[in-house]
């Protein structure tokens, strides 16, 4: 905020040629209503022309002498407070613009007054006055600017009208009120009031108080639940009613000799309740389906003290000039259809109230808080606030402030708008290295930025000026934040951002040409880092690179490595680069400085130089090393990651570098999983739906070290379903693997011990399998493990079914970890009864060891008996079956299992054994 001495921004000067002595005055978009003094009780409205003159449209004559008036843009009418006879009226006038048509027609009427008698057709160009009775003498008014309700201040008491708009006949819709609303205020008296868009700010002599009227769902049956507490309603006086002398205000108790005030107080958001003002509701309009039901909300609560000003003596330290402002969102964060003056969006609200000496402006939105303070030098009179400038009529003078009302409704929009430090005068000040002149400039960037806001900008035939000139200020901010050492030097990014200059159009206004060494403050540092290490798509010139190189090499040399990985240094001449680097590396050495050199190196062909890099460090140093620079194997081009000739380079000479380095940028949060899959496709010249095995590999070597469960079991599915996938299709994988299934079962807890009876089913198995060993032996691997979640791996081994061996090993391994051992005891005896036994010897412990007896010894006698003496295998395992289960039961438990009609020959070893079991004992 500045004051602006002796310069206002007016275009022209205009005398109002009053005909009358005024007394009040108050604009309404393009007219000026002056209210003349007791004499002649006449409000003589004036136009006001672009030709610098005010043109006369006529007068009125008022009930008495006005001692209040307001003018609504919404609904275009006038309401007043005037005294007759020591009465005091409210009324509103409408339809007054029929004068400058020449009619002098007048109707006068009761507010609610039933419409379709009084007019016709033929009265319809007249001005109509609508008068408001009221039980208290009302003290102050305000026009809601959004919708045109009106709220009158009186005592302990706020009263609200909602404007309507009455439908007579196609041709004819009047104004009209109703009161809707009460807000009883106990031991308030107040001074002024201002209403926008259900906020309400009332002033006394020493106190502010801002509520809110919040919508609440309340059915038609509930309306008395919002009038508890509330005394009889107000009873109408005819023609007005009669002044009473206002009540000692309890905080200014007068005594014999004494004032007796109350400290200073300030409370903001929800502590602005315990001000101790109660406020209670009473609904006064009729109960229907469309009632709104409002509860307050306490928003700001401020008490002045006489002692807290030095100037002058007690009583002259009143509150004046309470005003709401509203922002709308327009200009360049609204679209064409939410310009339409009807459905303009309330962007933010501020208040603003002042003292004598002192101003104050608030900001009341979604966080209320203290924007700015505004210290007069003189005594003021009235102040008035536009989303501009604050303008204040002192005793001798009328003072201008700038205001930052628009930069902070913008804030919410625009990320990069500050307005805590925050146009051809702007150009004097271009090269002056001052603080003042980042503040003049800031002001001048506000100013524009409001007429912005402005919410008839898009209909200016001034658009693509402010619009240019907005551009411009941000580009001289810009430069300002950039050369001057301050302490917001982080502007410069968000100001050259918003100018829309590229990189190098901000390279030209602030590096000389030639190779001589300038001095550059952070701002300009900090600019270039941010812009440099962002994914552009701008690609600097080869010279302006090198001049970049130069800058960050006595600026800041240890951000060399990463500015030469920006896509913007494409064209920079690499040899230039590394003999930068080699100077660095002397002074900071570094495992990213060095695998920087070895990209320079692949870019100039030389690969003697790469390897003596590349051999500098250990592997495993190396992929650590890529986390600190992610742009040396892959770059984003409009949110795509796509490898460098770095990354070609490795997949060809030394994938498990490759591999290694993304899993580690992986687990740093450097790369998305997603995003890795289409890097390896993308490296690998693979189509959306092929899987290359350097991704598999990825995948295995991030199965490793993730910790991750989410993570882990998509991995495992992943995995799962590219080994199903090539061994259904007898699919070779196009690379060797990194690791073999030994490794992985050495190095990752995911992968298990292939259990024995799955070997024993795979050596009887056809030779055609052993081409596909690996994702066998793969697959089995990860299914012994208990990592893998078979419910959801299921669909994906669908395609393997028991038609062979390695079909039959995954549905047993299945049906195994699923708890299914009948099932998969079937399959075996079914499909290969040689391997039953040693499924049985691994899987039949604890508490599925009685299986051995109940499922698969009944089951060998059955199958046994059917096939006779030939099944050689079946007597086999039928034996070895007999020999545990005799070891495991007593005789008498181990006789009942025996078939009836069996072979006692046969059986008899077995009983024997059992029997001699306790004896050995």
């Amino acid at each position: 905020m500045v004051q602006l001495y002796n310069l206002h921004p007016f275009g022209s000067q205009r005398v109002v040629p009053c005909k009358q002595e005024p007394a009040h005055f108050c604009c309404g978009q393009d007219v000026l209503f002056v209210a003349s003094t007791a004499a002649s009780c006449r409000v003589e409205v004036f136009a006001v022309c672009e030709q610098g003159r005010c043109e006369a449209l006529g007068s009125f004559a008022t009930l008495g002498p006005v001692l209040r008036m307001a003018h609504s843009s919404a609904g275009d009418y006038l309401v007043t407070i005037e005294e007759k006879s020591k009465a005091t009226f409210l009324r509103a006038y409408t339809n007054w613009r029929c004068m400058s048509a020449g009619s002098s027609r007048v109707c006068v009427r009761m507010v609610g007054h039933k419409m379709e008698e009084s007019y016709s057709e033929t009265l319809k160009e007249q001005m109509s006055v609508v008068e408001m009775p009221l039980s208290d003498p009302p003290l102050c008014i305000s026009c809601c600017p959004v919708n045109g309700d009106l709220l009158v201040g009186c005592k302990n008491k706020l009263v609200m009208f909602c404007l309507k708009y009455r439908v007579i006949n196609q041709n004819l819709t009047v104004l009209d009120f109703e009161r809707s609303l009460i807000l009883h205020i106990d031991n308030i008296i107040p001074t002024e009031v201002a209403f926008c868009a259900r906020h309400i700010a009332i002033t006394t002599e020493l106190d502010v108080l801002i509520l809110k009227l919040e919508l609440v769902q309340q059915s038609a049956d509930r309306t008395e639940q919002c009038t508890q507490g509330v005394s009889a309603p107000e009873k109408a006086v005819d023609g007005g009613v009669k002044d009473e002398s206002p009540s000692t205000h309890p905080l200014q108790l007068e005594l014999d000799e004494f004032i007796i005030c109350q400290k200073p107080v300030e409370l903001l958001g929800e502590e602005s309740k315990l001000c101790e003002i109660p406020v209670t509701l009473e609904s006064t309009e009729l109960p229907t389906e469309d009632t709104k039901h409002f509860q307050v909300q306490y928003l700001l609560f401020r008490r002045f003290a006489p002692d807290q000003s030095p100037f002058g003596f007690c009583e002259e330290i009143k509150l004046h000039s309470v005003q709401l402002l509203p922002v709308y969102q327009t200009g360049l964060s609204a679209t064409a259809c939410e310009e339409t003056e009807n459905k303009r969006k309330l962007l933010s609200l501020f208040c603003f109230f002042s003292l004598p000496h002192v101003g104050y402006l608030y900001s009341i939105g979604n966080l209320v808080e203290l924007i700015s303070t505004y210290q007069y030098s003189e005594k003021s009179e009235q102040a008035v606030l536009t989303p501009q400038f604050l303008h204040v009529i002192t005793s001798q003078n009328l003072q201008c402030f700038t205001v930052r009302c628009s930069a902070a409704a913008a804030r919410g929009e625009d990320p990069y708008i500050d307005t805590t430090v925050k146009v051809d005068y702007s150009r004097t000040y271009e090269n002056v290295k001052t603080e003042s002149c980042i503040h003049l400039l800031s002001e001048a960037h506000l100013l524009v930025r409001a007429a912005i806001m402005d919410p008839y900008f898009l209909k200016s035939d001034e658009k693509e000026d402010l619009l240019r000139a907005f551009r411009e200020s941000c580009a001289f901010l810009g430069d300002c934040y950039s050369r001057f050492d301050t302490k917001d030097y982080h502007l410069a990014l968000p100001y050259y951002r918003m100018s829309g200059l590229s990189m190098t159009e901000v390279l030209k206004r602030l590096v000389s040409e030639g190779d001589e060494i300038q001095t550059y403050e952070r701002g300009f540092i900090f600019y270039l880092t941010h812009s440099l290490n962002e994914d552009s798509s701008e690609e600097l010139s080869k010279e302006s690179g090198n001049k970049v190189l130069q800058i960050f090499y006595f600026t800041d040399p240890v951000q060399l490595p990463h500015i030469l990985c920006s896509p913007s240094m494409r064209n920079v001449c690499p040899l230039t680069a590394v003999k930068y680097l080699q100077k660095v590396e002397k002074m900071m050495p570094s495992v990213v400085l060095t695998l920087t050199k070895a990209f320079l190196a692949l870019k100039m062909g030389d690969l003697t130089m790469y390897e003596r890099e590349m051999d500098s460090y250990k592997e495993t140093t190396l992929a650590c090393g890529f986390i600190g620079q992610p742009r040396l194997l892959q770059q984003r081009t409009e949110g795509i990651v796509m490898p460098t000739e770095f990354a070609v380079h490795l997949k060809e000479m030394q994938p498990g570098l490759l591999v290694a380095a993304t899993v580690a940028l992986h687990e740093n949060s450097k790369i998305e999983l997603e995003e890795a899959d289409t890097f390896f496709k993308m490296l690998c010249n693979s189509s959306e739906n092929t899987i290359p095995q350097l991704l598999v590999d990825f995948w295995e070597a991030l199965l490793v070290v993730s910790s991750q469960e989410e993570i882990l079991q998509e991995l495992l599915l992943r995995v799962t379903s590219q080994y199903v996938w090539r061994i259904s299709r007898k699919q070779l994988p196009e690379t060797k693997p990194l690791k073999t299934t030994e490794d992985l079962i050495n190095s990752c807890s995911h992968f298990g011990l292939i259990v024995p009876w799955v070997t024993s089913i795979m050596s009887v198995g056809c030779s055609s399998d052993k081409d596909y060993h690996e994702d066998i032996s793969r697959l089995q691997s990860l299914l012994c493990s208990q990592s893998i979640n078979i419910a959801s791996a299921l669909p994906f081994l669908e395609p393997l079914t028991e038609a062979d061996n390695v079909g039959l090993t995954i549905c047993v391994l299945c049906n195994t970890r699923l708890g299914k051992y009948e099932e998969a005891i079937d399959q075996l005896l079914r499909r290969c009864p040689d391997a039953v036994v040693f499924y049985a010897q691994h899987e039949l412990k604890g508490d599925n060891q009685a299986l051995w007896w109940n499922k698969l010894l009944p089951e060998l006698c059955k199958r046994t008996r059917l096939t006779g003496n030939d099944c050689r295998v079946l007597i086999s395992s039928l034996k070895e079956t007999l020999s545990i289960v005799a070891m495991e039961l007593e005789l008498r438990d181990f006789l009942s299992l025996l078939p009836e009609d069996g072979t006692a020959a046969f059986f008899l070893p077995h009983l024997l054994h059992c029997s001699q079991k306790k004896l050995l004992t």
